[in-house]
């Protein structure tokens, strides 16, 4: 194992190249490409893509509007169902929902570019500034909406258009969630996060306060007592730990946190980043912290994973995103240890694995990687601190808030929805359509 001072650093790269590496991901389809694309639709009567949509956008008709020459008009379809579709479009892993359902693939292994169609109309919406829906008269009701990520945002923007009254509160200085906190900046450049949330908000009716956290700022009682109902959108906010011996050296952090301080970083080129990377894990956040400390400058990025590529959460796209770049994948290796000299990370021992029954299994065969930063990316957890003050529990299934097939939570006028309740998909499409069915809820149960 090499010795020596960890090589960890900012300004990697020339000033230009962070631009250039930063830059949209998928650049937009013209608007003769996506006439083009939109011609590759049959239009199935039973529309398999759209039955793949956890939202159910009527898919086969937002491009039959396109192929009109209405991408307006293919906008509003998409925001009937998903207010955050042009955010979807760039982020949603469209290659195993609706792109995956495609009937085009039987024939041609090539479905119809879904998503990029799916941008191409929610960004001429968007552009013209335009907000498609109106508020319905006045209601008199108030809805407290707790967290200000994709559940949240959609459950508030549903209520305000039936005419209630919306206050969202959000831990953190800026809205958005995930969208604007979480995910790969190459994905979602320019501020589209917040160009979105402003977006949203013209519907009128929605008021956000920031810095407020749930069990610090106020708590579940106080909001049950002031507001006539409350939606949690709270997301994970715990990180698994490696169990490792050493996690605790300097140079070791969790992914999610470093993602986070990229995404609000104004100068990428003033961001540190190690000369040699390991990620442990194998999902989107891997993925996403990994690419983009390649596009920092790190010369050798390597994620490791416990089991083999078809077990990763992160889609084959992801992982052939990441392989492109320049980023190595070690699969069947589980961590040990970390490394430390003189309390930083200098390398991380790992223990190959096999599976045995089913069940994952270590080797007892070791090997090291040197490395100047570790990146953890195995897992949030929700953590119920914040509603555990309540005079009523919440209950809890599986480490996360129970609901119903409306977002019930147990405790009436209380409903719950995205990554923070069990059986939720950590996906920012379920998490939307999660605060979809919640906001209806609500509005039947005020309404009466």
């Amino acid at each position: 194992m090499p010795v020596g001072q960890p090589d960890i650093r900012a300004g990697r790269l020339e000033a230009e190249a962070y631009a250039k590496n930063f830059s949209d991901l998928h650049p937009p389809l013209s608007p003769h490409e996506a006439l083009v694309e939109a011609d590759r639709c049959y239009f199935c009567y039973d529309a398999p893509c759209t039955q793949a949509c956890p939202t159910s956008i009527d898919i086969p008709l937002f491009i039959r509007q396109i192929q009109a020459h209405n991408p307006k008009g293919a906008a509003e379809t998409i925001f009937e169902q998903n207010i955050l579709g042009g955010m979807c479009a760039r982020v949603c892993p469209v290659e195993t929902l609706c792109e995956e359902a495609c009937v085009r693939n039987l024939a041609e292994d090539k479905p119809v570019k879904i998503g990029f169609l799916q941008r191409f109309a929610t960004d001429a919406m968007m552009a013209a500034g335009e907000q498609p829906f109106e508020r319905a008269a006045p209601s008199g009701r108030r809805v407290a909406v707790v967290g200000a990520g994709p559940a949240g945002l959609s459950c508030a923007h549903r209520l305000a258009m039936r005419g209630h009254d919306v206050t969202i509160l959000e831990a953190r200085e800026k809205p958005g969630g995930l969208n604007e906190y979480g995910i790969a900046a190459y994905k979602t450049p320019e501020g589209f996060a917040r160009k979105e949330v402003d977006f949203l908000l013209k519907i009128g009716g929605i008021a956000i306060e920031t810095g407020k956290a749930l069990g610090r700022d106020v708590t579940l009682d106080s909001l049950k007592a002031d507001y006539d109902a409350v939606f949690l959108g709270l997301g994970l906010a715990g990180v698994n730990a490696l169990g490792a011996e050493g996690e605790d050296a300097s140079g070791s952090a969790d992914a999610v946190g470093w993602i986070a301080e990229l995404r609000q970083t104004v100068d990428l080129s003033s961001l540190p980043v190690g000369r040699r990377v390991v990620v442990i894990g194998g999902g989107m956040t891997a993925v996403d912290a990994a690419v983009q400390s390649k596009l920092l400058g790190a010369e050798e990025v390597t994620i490791v994973y416990r089991r083999g590529p078809e077990a990763m959460k992160a889609s084959g796209f992801e992982q052939e995103l990441a392989q492109t770049k320049g980023v190595t994948i070690r699969h069947w290796a589980k961590p040990k240890r970390l490394i430390a000299e003189d309390g930083h990370v200098a390398g991380i021992e790992l223990e190959r694995t096999r599976e045995e029954a089913g069940r994952l299994v270590g080797t007892g065969e070791t090997f090291a990687l040197a490395a100047d930063m570790v990146f953890k990316a195995i897992g949030q957890t929700f953590v119920p601190a914040a509603i555990d003050g309540a005079a009523e529990a919440l209950a809890i299934e599986a480490g996360r808030i129970r609901v119903d097939e409306e977002r019930r939570t147990s405790l009436a006028g209380i409903w719950a929805g995205g990554d923070c309740i069990a059986g939720g998909e950590d996906l920012t499409v379920a998490a939307v359509e999660d605060g979809k069915v919640a906001a209806e809820s609500i509005h039947r149960a005020l309404m009466g």
